[in-house]
């Protein structure tokens, strides 16, 4: 037995090799399970009584969840100090060790019994026979391409071998999963059986003489559906894969470019130079700034996030079981359903019955969409549904042990609701309020429990949105901050801790990116250049749609409260006369009145107004599109800074997980922080001085980067 792979032989001498990676809830890929897969396929070789070998999960429900990101973290950090030679042959390593199991001389099956990802799915890919059990919650995937990377182990030249090019092409580039019954369809399984069934059909497999050869080791093996730059159908798949993924990714994503190369040459080649050729684009994407910075954020420190890194350690486990949500309007109708689905009874309450009514009808919408498509029973839907009570009166508060406010952004309704509500539920009730711009220090003076009070700010649509900002006022205590992330890993959001601050950090920054546009608007700058710029940076939607979205009207009204807020601090940018213009001289409040920088015409799609050019006239030169991305991203990316060196920020990490999940910001990147890191604080404050000699005081560099610079450090170590 190793330590990683529990090892078995019956009286049949069939070896069962059972993954059981120590330490972790899924088995995932590391240092130690490959030389315990080593050793073991040498013996299944080498031993004569080996007739032989299933391969399995001892982890109920997870076969093999992929390789530990940690470790190829940890590969990408070190590769200054390697030549590409030696990064190829660590990353080689997987490729050989599969290529070896799958020519051992010995028949290998694999026996799924739950979630096979990345190279757990590639472990499965290169036994001779696959069974998986019959669970419709089993997925099947290779998701590299979702952090930057593509499939080590092999999953770009069988997957293909397996079920064609074209239909492996969707899969890879994408990060779709399969369900057993797809995979089987699509020729990638052999079976599907119970899953008490999966290890004596396995074995069964071998004894009634299964063959220790894969199909694309036999000299007549052709790929399903043509194979071969002469083929025509190859021809038509990658040209038009080719122009799709340059469309989907904008070229921010290089991975999609190498998987696309991966699969064009290697299907032309015999296995071993095609996982040859697989892992010199694996290497140049583990040596490049994409994949690395992605998989810092959107996997390590996310992950990190979600498991409580920011949770005061000394303070005992409090889930929450009664939620009382004040406000039933679009946002507490959200924040209402996804406690309800986390099994947490919910208190609806609002002015009237008719609108807690209302707000409850929300999750019933939501709910018998997943029935229709066959997501979730009828009876599990009645049962979330059931624990949402719709009201008008305060003390069905009682015995709530966490509240959360989303009622109208105004300082004395706020004050109102809060001496209400601490009026009826017990002294130990968490007090949190989902404002986007109120300062939490200032509503928690309207409580009798200041040390209760936080900020627990959600962003809408709050059923997809994963991000959730927790905000500590001047007088939070830890009990607040504990009772707040376990009640967001509760609902299964991924939490970012930050110090009160006007807009607290995520409405702060993400205003920039709007504002920049409308300064731009205001300059003469193209309309439709601002938003292709923005777009093809990676930001989910371009910065003047996304001001229609959140709306002109909130726009102006916040802008008027801050500057009635700071008085002469108040700092006037031309982007204030571009929104006072549109909506307070046209009324045009954005998408929700169908007219803002766009127009919305009632069944068709979205454009530009023409009328934009007419109020701001274009300047007769047009910046280079690269100056407008840069004024976009740096401008935000600035006052990321501007947060940290502040104290709003408690660290880079919750700096980039708040701006991609939060706002949207291009993922590619890693977040604001990593992209500076990546064009280096140098070369960015140089240009930063240059935009502020440009366009504006707003560009001037933070103090924090300055330091940085002159330490010759990045924000990440």
């Amino acid at each position: 037995m190793t330590n990683t792979i529990k090892f078995d032989l019956d009286q049949d001498g069939i070896a069962l090799l059972s993954i059981d990676v120590p330490g972790k809830s899924m088995n995932v890929i590391t240092e130690a399970f490959m030389d315990d897969m080593e050793a073991l396929i040498r013996k299944i070789s080498e031993d004569d009584a080996i007739k032989g070998a299933v391969i399995t999960s001892a982890k109920e429900g997870s076969f093999v969840a992929g390789a530990d990101l940690g470790m190829l973290l940890s590969l990408t950090q070190n590769r200054d100090s390697m030549s590409p030679e030696e990064m190829f042959a660590k990353a080689f390593r997987l490729n050989k060790m599969l290529r070896d199991l799958e020519t051992c001389g010995k028949p290998v099956a694999a026996a799924v019994n739950g979630l096979a990802m990345g190279g757990g799915l590639e472990i499965v890919l290169a036994c001779h026979h696959r069974v998986v059990a019959d669970n419709p919650k089993l997925n099947l995937g290779l998701p590299e391409v979702m952090v930057g990377l593509l499939p080590g182990g092999g999953g770009t030249q069988r997957l293909p071998r397996l079920m064609g090019v074209q239909m492996a092409l969707q899969y890879l580039l994408q990060g779709k999963n399969m369900k057993p019954q797809q995979a089987l369809a699509f020729g990638v399984i052999q079976q599907v059986v119970p899953e008490a069934e999966i290890i004596p059909a396995a074995k069964k497999w071998i004894l009634d003489g299964g063959k220790a050869e894969q199909p694309w080791d036999s000299k007549k093996f052709k790929i399903p559906g043509g194979q071969g730059v002469y083929d025509p159908n190859i021809v038509q798949t990658f040209i038009g894969a080719t122009a799709m993924t340059k469309k989907e990714t904008k070229g921010n994503y290089p991975a999609a470019i190498n998987i696309l190369s991966c699969v064009y040459e290697g299907h032309q080649l015999p296995m071993d130079k095609a996982l040859a050729v697989e892992s010199k684009y694996f290497v140049d994407l583990l040596r490049g700034d994409v994949a690395p910075n992605m998989i810092r954020t959107l996997f390590v420190n996310k992950q990190a996030a979600e498991k409580g890194i920011r949770r005061p350690k000394d303070q005992p486990k409090m889930p929450t079981r009664k939620l009382g949500m004040l406000g039933a309007g679009m946002m507490g109708a959200g924040i209402a359903y996804v406690s309800a689905r986390a099994g947490i009874e919910v208190i609806l309450l609002d002015v009237t019955q008719e609108a807690a009514e209302k707000g409850k009808d929300y999750s019933r919408g939501l709910l018998d969409k997943a029935v229709k498509r066959k997501k979730m029973s009828p009876e599990k839907a009645d049962e979330i549904l059931a624990r949402i009570k719709p009201t008008t009166d305060y003390a069905d508060l009682e015995g709530c042990d966490l509240i959360i406010e989303a009622v109208l952004e105004d300082m004395d309704v706020k004050a109102d609701v809060t001496a209400k509500t601490e009026a009826v539920v017990p002294e130990s009730c968490i007090y949190g309020s989902n404002t986007s711009t109120l300062p939490i220090t200032e509503l928690a003076k309207a409580s009798q429990r200041e040390d209760q009070f936080i900020g627990i700010h959600f962003f809408s649509p709050v059923d997809k949105m994963p991000l959730v900002e927790i905000i500590m006022g001047k007088k939070t205590g830890d009990a607040a901050l504990a009772k707040a992330l376990d009640y967001v890993a509760q609902i299964k959001k991924t939490p970012i801790v930050v110090n009160d601050s006007r807009g607290f950090y995520t409405s702060r920054c993400f205003a920039t990116y709007v504002q920049e546009a409308g300064n731009m608007v205001a300059e003469g700058i193209a309309p439709a250049l601002i938003e292709n710029c923005g777009v093809y940076a990676g930001m989910a939607v371009g910065p003047l749609a996304v001001g229609d979205e959140v709306s002109l009207e909130l726009s102006y009204h916040v802008t008027e409260a801050t500057k009635k807020a700071l008085g002469e601090a108040y700092v006037a940018q031309p982007a204030d006369a571009v929104v006072e213009k549109l909506y307070k001289e046209l009324g045009r409040k954005g998408k929700k009145n169908g007219h803002g920088f766009y127009e919305y015409p009632e069944g068709g799609k979205k454009y530009l107004w023409p009328g934009l050019a007419e109020l701001f006239p274009l300047k007769d030169q047009q910046p280079a599109p690269e100056e407008v991305t840069k004024r976009l991203m740096y401008r935000q990316a600035i006052e990321v800074i501007r947060c940290l060196e502040e104290g709003v920020l408690l660290a880079p990490e919750d700096a980039d997980i708040g701006a991609i999940f939060g706002w949207g910001f291009a993922p590619w990147t890693g977040g604001p922080l990593s992209m500076v890191d990546t064009i280096g604080p140098k070369k960015f404050l140089e240009d930063c001085e240059a935009l502020a000699a440009r366009y504006g005081a707003h560009y001037t560099p933070p103090k924090l980067l300055k330091e940085k610079v002159a330490k010759g450090e990045k924000f990440y170590s």
